[in-house]
């Protein structure tokens, strides 16, 4: 594949130490919302200029129409829908009892679509909820390129109603959207269905997104011109597919998260959520937690399985600030001036939940509040404008919205670590450190760890460092021993040597030649064998750090 400014020409030409030819790209992401949560039609059009800023940070196959995708999550246009639902013969009273699931749905195969709508109203009307109707979504196919439009699907949303805002509060009617949707997903699959797919299921928001460039978003959905369509919020993203092959499904945003980067550490993260699926009974979901395995959907990117797993969290009685802080913490260790409280909240959530590193830069939304974070890494960009009437603009770079300089009232960008949250029910934008003193203040998170969290270096008869008395060894076994135990020259001096002089990691190459541990020839240390598997794709060169 090559990118999209390489087809096109956008870069610029070579001049001095520049070389366009070297030019390589992330995916790009970001969200535009409105501070005071007032939704327009304005917003939308924002993100739509946004994702179409960042079409170089996508690919395009051969085709030159084809691309790895590109998607917009945004709350639910009321306006537009209890218009289309008068169309289809039915009345919305009240915004808050609707819900929308958005469907790929097999595209040439009728008896699979009518298997796959059969089974989404059977589960819905299962849980007392009401499958109004069924809208196929206008589209327009032409825009689309080849192998887009021969992966195409049959593009339909189920407009679904809550029988009584009294028995089934908001959050659990959220809820019990989320286990329907895995119970719809569950049968499905076990019905040998393959190329069905759910891109949201929600009463707080809806993706529109699939496989073609950000400026064919549009013009593809036709939903995404209607001046009925009105939101407080948007996250943009146009794809850049490393780790997995372009398809419809795996374009985001995902239902909670868009992501820029790589989860380098997505093997052991999965598995501990398998791992953990066991407890879930334990938890607000009671005997409901069947339908939740598995969390992580089966053939899911890196991407996908993170936003798997940040749903779960959110929608299981915590926020979606404290859901990021969990999942994608701060490097809290190093810093002597950090609030005891914050890294109380850290350390005793590193009990609970692995990180999820990078690099990342991760933008989410649960329909009422909107973030985004840095990993501790910070290898990503993550840059943002506000403008004088309340609307902020965050992206992979800066300048996406092309707003005039008179109306900027602020610029910034996100360090490693750092959060920023628009939500729009209380009107608010929260910054970093407010965010995250009012998420480590809700329980006394320091005091849990420091009473339960066992320390070596205070145990009985532990000792310290500096009274370690070293072995007696002669000096002529210590080039046997330390081949014996696989610790080579190289290992020995680029290694072991700067870690015991300075306590600290070394600084080395990112490229190893070795060959893996079950392909040598020679024995290798049990842990060569669990290496963790790193995605070197488009992570930015740290050698000369």
């Amino acid at each position: 594949m090559q990118t999209l400014h390489s087809m096109f020409g956008a870069c610029p030409a070579r001049q001095g130490l520049y070389d366009p030819s070297m030019e390589h790209d992330a995916c790009g992401v970001g969200f535009v919302a409105n501070i005071h949560g007032k939704r327009s039609n304005d917003v939308l059009e924002a993100a739509l200029r946004c994702v179409g800023g960042l079409v170089h940070r996508g690919a395009l196959d051969a085709d030159a129409k084809s691309g790895d995708g590109a998607g917009v999550l945004t709350q639910l246009p009321e306006k537009l829908f209890r218009r289309e639902l008068g169309k289809l013969g039915h009345k919305l009273f009240a915004a808050s009892d609707l819900a929308v699931g958005m469907f790929f749905l097999p595209f040439e195969d009728e008896y699979a679509q009518a298997h796959c709508r059969k089974i989404a109203e059977d589960v819905l009307e299962s849980h007392d909820l009401i499958p109004v109707d069924w809208r196929e979504v206008p589209t327009n196919p032409k825009v689309l390129g080849d192998k887009a439009a021969a992966t195409q699907p049959k593009i339909e949303q189920l407009f679904i109603l809550r029988k009584n805002a009294d028995e089934l509060p908001d959050l659990d009617f959220e809820r019990l959207l989320y286990l329907s949707r895995k119970e719809i997903e569950s049968k499905i699959a076990a019905a040998g269905i393959s190329d069905c797919y759910i891109c949201s299921f929600s009463s707080r928001s809806i993706i529109y997104k699939g496989m073609f460039t950000a400026p064919q978003l549009e013009r593809f959905y036709l939903d995404l011109q209607d001046p009925d369509y009105e939101t407080a919020l948007a996250i943009f993203h146009q794809r850049y597919s490393t780790n997995t092959f372009p398809t419809w499904s795996l374009a985001h945003p995902f239902r909670f998260l868009a992501h820029n980067g790589e989860i380098n550490t997505i093997q052991g993260n999965r598995n501990w959520v398998r791992a953990r699926e066991s407890d879930f009974t334990d938890s607000v979901w009671g005997e409901s937690a069947r339908h939740l395995s598995p969390v992580i959907q089966p053939g899911a990117s890196d991407s996908a399985s993170a936003d798997n797993a940040l749903e779960l969290l959110a929608l299981s009685g915590r926020s979606l600030m404290h859901s990021l802080m969990m999942m994608v913490p701060a490097a809290y260790q190093s810093e002597r001036d950090l609030d005891p409280k914050i890294k109380g909240f850290y350390q005793f959530h590193e009990c609970l939940n692995e990180p999820w590193d990078g690099p990342a830069a991760l933008v989410c939304s649960d329909g009422h509040v909107v973030a985004a974070c840095l990993d501790r890494n910070g290898l990503r960009p993550a840059r943002y404008e506000i403008t004088h009437d309340g609307l902020i603009v965050m992206g992979s770079e800066a300048g996406l919205d092309d707003n005039e300089e008179k109306d900027v009232l602020e610029k910034g960008r996100l360090a490693p670590g750092e959060m920023l949250v628009v939500d729009t029910i209380a009107g608010k934008l929260l910054r970093n450190d407010e965010i995250k003193q009012h998420v480590a203040s809700l329980q006394p998170y320091d005091t849990w760890a420091n009473e339960s969290l066992v320390r070596l270096d205070e145990l009985p008869g532990a000792v310290s460092g500096t009274n370690l008395d070293p072995r007696d060894i002669p000096v002529e076994t210590l080039d046997a021993d330390a081949l014996a135990f696989g610790c080579p020259d190289e290992e020995i001096n680029l290694v072991l040597l700067p870690m015991l002089k300075t306590g600290a990691e070394p600084i080395g190459s990112m490229g190893d030649d070795s060959p893996l541990a079950v392909l040598s020839e020679r024995p290798r240390l049990l842990y060569h064998y669990f290496r963790q598997l790193f995605a070197q794709v488009t992570n930015p060169a740290i050698d000369p750090i």
